[in-house]
């Protein structure tokens, strides 16, 4: 794991040419929509997710893989309504305006498009928590024995993470930016749109079902909705 000071130079170093790439992208590259083959787009693949027959976006293309070299709190490089479906898995925890961001996912999708998204199960931790079950828990990034410790690892992970994402907080942000439908999944096993996602359900790894460590969850943008 990088250093948040190392991240921190990288973004203020490269920050400018990706914005610019990003909008050479959205200017010259990006689809239109409505071609009759849908436009998928995978936020953070990272080094091991990318996913083929999608629109990769990453700030990483040292170590990971993507197509489009862009910061992702930055406005998405598409116009309005031209994406049917968008993917993140574990990254929407790391971003600073977590509101912004769903607006801008709802911004690009087209009526009836839909944002599939994961990340660390807030909801879980706390039973898991309050339960004082330590064995839930990693001891990863930093060894702890206290279930507090375990705790502090799994929402914050080294400050790493800048929210913890829970049902009812996903759901509220959603919907204020305007999605109509919001549906909990369970990781690996279900998808509500199996034509759009089926080929990410196998990123998806998950053995407790029960309380997943992983909260995911699709929103749907009305099918009549006009531009955000």
């Amino acid at each position: 794991m990088l250093s948040r000071t190392a991240k921190q130079t990288f973004f203020a170093l490269a920050g400018p040419a990706m914005r610019v790439n990003g909008w050479i992208y959205k200017s010259l590259r990006a689809p239109h929509g409505g071609g009759g083959v849908p436009v998928r787009v995978h936020l953070g693949p990272g080094q091991r997710a990318y996913l083929d027959g999608w629109i990769n976006i990453d700030a990483n293309m040292v170590t990971g893989k993507c197509d489009v070299w862009a910061d992702l709190r930055n406005p998405l490089p598409f116009g309005d309504g031209t994406v049917d479906a968008v993917y993140s898995h574990h990254m929407i925890e790391h971003l600073p305006d977590l509101e912004g961001h769903f607006k801008e996912v709802h911004r690009v999708l087209a009526p009836g498009g839909v944002y599939r998204a994961g990340g660390p199960n807030g909801d879980s931790a706390i039973r898991k928590f309050t339960e004082g079950d330590n064995d839930w828990f990693s001891d990863w990034p930093d060894a702890y024995d206290s279930t507090g410790g375990r705790f502090v690892n799994f929402v914050l992970c080294r400050n790493e993470h800048l929210t913890i994402l829970t049902q009812s907080f996903l759901e509220e942000i959603a919907g204020r930016a305007g999605f109509s439908t919001m549906d909990t999944m369970m990781p690996v096993k279900q998808t509500g749109h199996p034509d759009l996602f089926g080929d990410c359900l196998a990123k998806e790894y998950e053995t407790d079902y029960e309380t997943p460590r992983t909260l995911i969850m699709e929103f749907q943008k009305s099918p009549g909705a006009g531009p955000s």
